[in-house]
């Protein structure tokens, strides 16, 4: 009975200093074990998904960027649109909203609006100019959509590629417990922990990424809309033009007899 009783302060006391300051300690010494030993395949998946991972960073902090500065040019650029009381002043504006897609709209249109009236009066075919806008409004949010493909690729990619890496892993663990004969869960284990890294890699590569590419995208739908209700609202701007000067109806024909100043004053001979 002593010595049952001896053998479990021994077994407690052995557990009391396995304090929890030590736990992580030998959690990380265990994972730098496991990075050590790992084999070829392993370290060329963790290589490709870091260069996954570095690019999918770098289109997400790009693309972050890239949004606000056309969100808040673009709030800027439509106040001053709303402002302005003739088309020539918001054109000389667009160069300092570059980042705007309303700002690129507007100047598509203006383009086409200049090359019909040659900068003023009422325009000659508003369907030319709804095209314009429609094509400027689509190439805006084309360029807002760049490399997000790619984010979604390494979204649902990542977990596969870590996934080939574990596969691999495991072949190799129970190919060397096959070799060595020694069917015991101490000779498999550290070859299936090793292997489960790659997997783990593929998650912490893919959540980020499926995250960002459904926030980004949600942005992207928002901003064409705006881009849409911004055509709209201009389109409504030039009828307005149109409707306050009307064309002047075409001349008609010179009669045989007017001539000299008769034809001046509208006399007929």
């Amino acid at each position: 009975m002593l010595n049952l009783t001896a053998a479990f302060m021994l077994f407690l006391q052995a557990d009391g200093d396995a304090t929890p300051a030590a736990m992580p300690a030998a959690a990380s010494s265990a994972i730098t074990d496991m990075m050590h030993n790992i084999g070829p395949i392993a370290v060329g998946v963790l290589l490709l998904l870091l260069l996954a991972s570095l690019y999918s960073w770098t289109v997400i902090l790009g693309k972050v960027s890239t949004l606000s500065k056309a969100t808040k040019e673009s709030k800027r650029f439509i106040r001053a649109f709303r402002k302005a009381s003739r088309l020539q002043d918001v054109a000389a504006l667009t160069t300092e909203y570059a980042q705007s897609p309303m700002a690129r709209v507007f100047e598509e249109v203006y383009e086409t609006y200049k090359r019909q009236t040659g900068g003023g009066g009422p325009p000659r075919s508003m369907t030319s100019l709804e095209r314009s806008a429609q094509i400027a409004a689509s190439e805006a949010v084309t360029m807002l959509e760049r490399r997000m493909t790619w984010l979604a690729t390494i979204a649902s990619a990542s977990p596969f590629v870590g996934l080939f890496g574990t596969v691999m892993g495991v072949v190799d663990a129970f190919h060397g417990l096959g070799t060595a004969g020694a069917a015991t869960l101490r000779a498999v284990a550290p070859g299936i922990s090793e292997a489960l890294i790659t997997t783990a890699a593929g998650l912490f590569v893919a959540v980020p990424a499926v995250v960002a590419y459904n926030q980004l995208s949600a942005r992207i739908r928002v901003f064409a809309s705006t881009i849409d209700d911004f055509g709209r609202e201009l389109m409504n701007s030039l009828e307005e033009i149109a409707v306050a000067r009307p064309p002047l109806p075409p001349l008609p024909p010179m009669p045989q007899g007017m001539q000299g100043r008769d034809a001046e004053r509208g006399v007929y001979r």
